[in-house]
């Protein structure tokens, strides 16, 4: 959400100066058109040639840019900007911010600016700790400023404290945030993510390979939007980061079903973008089996299907987003799949497209609906997601 975006951004005298350039970077390849404004200070550790040739553009650093009277108006970047980050932001530059002390370009221009001021702190965790620094975090805060939490470290006690200022990709992420539509407000979605497994006995189960990161990033994409998410997921490792995000951990088949309709009635939508076991064994041995000699087989019972079970209770208002995944005549069983279970529209995966599913990062889907089908070019899950909350949205609201 940061295309055609204009970032201020000040770069004030730190160590950790470098890493504006990868700042820089990750903003313009996200479509932002940067202007940096630094501290002298700040040139101490990195070169405005450096900076203008990433941003192309001048960098602005004095009050007047030539002898002959030509200045720099930190008013102009003030009206011009969408969004200010200072990165890195020392400890006396904040104190200079939350004080007023304009004596400088940087500390000016943000005393003009009228967009949102993203603050990324960087200095010793010892300064980071200290009362003072405290004092002028929160002071910056009252007045509306937007901070980045530092990464954390180990100060000279031995405890564990921050101060190391956010990576580049973080920080850029913190802003891509703030610019996503917030068109999900007030809504609730139910998501369903991962694999199942269905215990043979304490050591085995039946599974599948998913990795529940098309899921995760469904959940993250619609959290950031506003929504509340109920994210129902099966055994993964991925970590749901976005505080909108209310997870509730199963393992079975049975246990998704039963976490699922005791949601689906309180909420706007759902996504059941879980690989669900269809098959769980007739008996799920106590013990560890044993080997023997002899053949072993296994009686397996058809689980509950959450989807049709959904497709029955949804109500008029109510939005149920379906995923299939097949291995041929992909659109004809994906149809059947869309019209059978009541869905609003299916979301379609191959597993001929090599290198998309599961485990991968990667995802190449066609979205299928009454009104006709979309194929999407091969992108990264979490590109993959925007593109289905963004049907999502236009379903829900054509409902109203």
């Amino acid at each position: 959400m940061l295309k055609g975006k204009k970032i201020v951004l000040g770069i004030t005298g730190s160590i950790a100066a470098y890493k504006a350039c990868l700042v820089i970077r990750e903003l313009v390849k996200r479509g932002a058109e940067v202007q940096v404004v630094i501290t002298p200070a700040g040139k101490e550790f990195i070169t405005p040639i450096t900076l203008s040739t990433l941003t192309q553009k001048p960098v602005v650093s004095e009050f007047f840019s030539q002898r002959d009277g030509t200045w720099n108006s930190h008013v102009a970047l003030g009206l011009w900007a969408d969004a200010m980050l200072i990165a890195p932001c020392t400890a006396s530059t904040l104190g200079k911010m939350a004080n007023g002390v304009a004596d400088n370009m940087l500390v000016t221009t943000y005393l003009s600016m009228k967009a949102p001021v993203f603050i990324a702190p960087a200095m010793d965790l010892d300064m980071y700790a200290h009362p003072s620094t405290a004092r002028n975090i929160q002071r910056l805060k009252e007045y509306g400023n937007l901070f980045i939490e530092p990464a954390s470290g180990f100060l000279a006690s031995g405890l564990e404290g921050k101060g190391r200022m956010q990576e580049p990709e973080v920080i850029v992420d913190e802003l891509d945030n703030f610019f996503e539509p917030k068109d999900l407000e007030g809504k609730d979605i139910l998501i369903t993510a991962g694999p199942t497994y269905e215990k043979i006995d304490p050591v085995r189960f039946i599974g599948n390979y998913s990795s529940g990161k098309m899921g995760f990033a469904l959940a993250e994409e619609c959290a950031r939007r506003g929504a509340h998410v109920r994210l129902v997921s099966g055994p993964v490792s991925i970590k749901a980061n976005h505080s909108n995000i209310e997870r509730i951990d199963v393992e079975s088949a049975q246990q998704m079903y039963d976490a699922c309709l005791e949601r689906f009635d309180k909420v706007d939508a759902a996504i059941l973008c879980a690989a669900v076991a269809d098959y769980r064994p007739e008996h799920s041995a106590t013990e560890k089996i044993k080997r023997t000699a002899d053949d072993m087989c296994l009686r397996l019972l058809p689980n509950k299907d959450i989807a049709a079970e959904l497709g029955k209770r949804k109500t008029a208002g109510q939005t149920l987003v379906g995923f299939a995944l097949e291995t041929d005549h992909e659109k004809m069983h994906a149809i059947e799949k869309l019209k059978k279970k009541n869905l609003d529209f299916i979301v379609l995966n191959s597993l001929q497209n090599k290198g998309t599913c599961f485990m991968s990062d990667e995802n190449q889907i066609t979205i299928l609906s009454a009104q006709g089908s979309t194929e999407y070019e091969r992108k990264s899950k979490a590109d993959g997601a925007r593109d289905i909350v963004e049907h999502l949205v236009k379903t829900m609201y054509d409902k109203h």
